[in-house]
């Protein structure tokens, strides 16, 4: 069975794994802590960055985008109207820019920052940069988050999807990373009601389901992490 090389409060393995759910993969997960830098990972992937992706034949597919974009060549065009991506070259681009919106811009301004210092510095020895969290380093993305949201309750109420109007890879990539902020308790629902609502739908799939019920050591999620209805 292929493997997923992952971390649980990184955006960029959760939205892999939304992306092979909705295409029915079935893979064995193995939790990586990236910054450890163990040779063994590094020898599938140099780069030293999650999420990898390991097929039956020991071939290695290395990052997000690119795993994503080659499930949907190789798979994506068998689902006809449960496919992913768009047929049209500009809808295509459109999916593109808004995955790398959240994937990279926000992943930058917001949910690296904040799972860096909340989460992995837990784990991760002093000699790594593990120790307490940097209040200033929390604020900058905190205060972040705002507009980030504004953004997204933009896109989710000007169309039935972020991208169109179907589930594409945009949402996942959006859902991966508000996920991640929400299990934290980040995320203040009341000042974003439309995207309060497109969160609902998404996290209602089964996709979603394995990543609702994991929990990370040394960090309880907020008490609505997983209920549909919040």
């Amino acid at each position: 069975m292929p493997t997923l090389y992952h971390h649980p409060m990184s955006a960029a393995s959760r939205f892999v794994r939304l992306v092979l759910s909705e295409y029915g993969f079935q893979v064995d997960l193995v939790e990586e802590q990236a910054w450890e830098m163990r040779r063994e990972f590094l020898a599938l992937n140099p780069a030293g960055v999650l999420p990898v992706y390991v097929d039956d034949s020991m071939r290695a597919l290395c990052g997000a985008s690119v795993i994503a974009e080659f499930v949907d060549e190789t798979h994506g065009v068998l689902k006809r109207e449960r496919r992913l991506f768009a047929e049209d070259p500009f809808q295509r681009a459109e999916i593109r820019r808004l995955t790398e919106w959240f994937l990279q811009k926000m992943e930058h301004d917001v949910t690296r920052p904040l799972v860096r210092e909340r989460v992995y510095k837990l784990h991760m020895p002093p000699s790594l940069g593990g120790g307490a969290p940097d209040s200033k380093v929390l604020r900058t993305a905190r205060a972040n988050i705002r507009e980030h949201l504004k953004y997204l309750s933009w896109l989710a109420g000007s169309r039935p999807w972020l991208a169109g109007d179907r589930l594409t890879y945009a949402d996942l990539a959006a859902g991966a990373s508000i996920s991640v902020l929400d299990y934290m308790g980040e995320i203040d629902w009341n000042d974003a009601p439309v995207a309060k609502e497109w969160y609902q739908r998404l996290k209602s799939r089964p996709s979603f389901r394995p990543m609702l019920s994991e929990r990370i050591r040394g960090l309880t999620p907020v008490s609505h992490y997983a209920d549909l209805d919040f």
